[in-house]
């Protein structure tokens, strides 16, 4: 069973142990790659800005640390950069945050095997023998509450459909506790789930087929605040009033905003926070800095945010 630590920040630095493989000395210099999706929505702008602010926060923090930050529009530039990484900047850490996890894993593999330490993000990949340690949010969690919302909001029964992100393990383990929540209703139909791939004009078009083909809908589990927000939109100009609640996932500064100010159909929200790629890069190279490794995985909890505790969640000046 693999080792979970739920924690987060700088109590996390203590979990650290002495590696067996891939092994900095406490006396080299550690340069790390951070591999990334480009911000092409919200929450990878909050990637971005997050892993930049590690770079910038940490370098001047360890002058025998070097962050490298590199952005992929999709999985063939990612898997491009991973070499040029390797072979021309000579890292001896990654932090990647795969563009795609079947496609990653591969080039990730390949990356370890050249003696890099290798700790993945978010997304995980298929085999997980080609990294070091892994840090996600609770991505169960990211499923299982909304799932819980809704059923308890409709009484456990109503017709729901569902946007999906981007075929990853992460997408399959929010669905999967997702649907093994609404199993438990058995007046609560999934009509359809498309994937949409995080992304608002993704989620508008795929909404708009929804309207389209059910003329009832009792809720949406968007899966996502930037999906929610194409949701909304489409919702809007089709002008339909059976719809009850959209609930997205992350706690984008605007959704939780909605949720505080009492929005009509946006009453909830789940935290899933982009700060989570600069605790892994705070992590890793502190880590490696010292010669260890981190624990197998480490997760960092996923809560329900209401209109009670919205106010927790709310950070105006943040990117996302």
């Amino acid at each position: 069973m693999k080792q979970v630590i739920r924690a987060v920040g700088a109590g996390m630095l203590a979990l650290g142990i002495l590696g067996t493989a891939s092994v900095t000395r406490a006396d080299e210099k550690v340069t790390l790659g951070v591999a990334i999706p480009t911000a092409d929505h919200g929450f990878t702008g909050g990637i971005v800005w997050w892993a930049n602010k590690a770079k910038t926060d940490l370098e001047k923090a360890h002058p025998d640390l070097k962050v490298i930050v590199k952005t992929a529009a999709g999985a063939p530039e990612q898997a491009n950069q991973l070499q040029d990484l390797v072979t021309v900047n000579k890292i001896n850490a990654l932090v990647i945050f795969p563009y795609e996890s079947a496609s990653l894993t591969q080039p990730v593999a390949q990356v370890k095997k050249k003696g890099v330490y290798v700790t993945v993000v978010d997304r995980g990949l298929t085999d997980t023998s080609a990294q070091d340690a892994y840090v996600a949010g609770d991505n169960t969690a990211f499923g299982k509450i909304p799932a819980e919302y809704l059923a308890k909001a409709l009484d456990g029964k109503g017709d729901i459909v569902a946007l999906r992100g981007i075929p990853t393990t992460l997408d399959n383990e929010r669905w999967t506790a997702f649907t093994n929540v609404i199993k438990n209703y058995p007046d609560m139909k999934i009509l359809d789930a498309k994937y949409a791939n995080w992304n608002r004009d993704d989620a508008f078009k795929v909404m708009q087929d929804y309207l389209t083909r059910f003329k009832h809908i009792d809720a949406v589990w968007a899966a996502d605040d930037d999906m929610a927000v194409g949701v909304l939109k489409a919702i809007e100009q089709a002008k339909r009033s059976d719809i009850k609640i959209v609930f997205g996932g992350a706690g984008s500064k605007g959704m939780v905003k909605n949720v505080m100010d009492g929005a009509p159909m946006i009453k909830a929200d789940v935290s899933y926070s982009p700060k989570f790629i600069y605790d892994a890069i705070k992590l890793t190279a502190e880590a490696r800095l010292k010669g260890d490794k981190l624990p197998p995985t480490t997760i960092i909890p996923s809560v329900l945010i209401t209109k009670e505790n919205a106010q927790q969640f709310y950070f105006p000046d943040s990117p996302f």
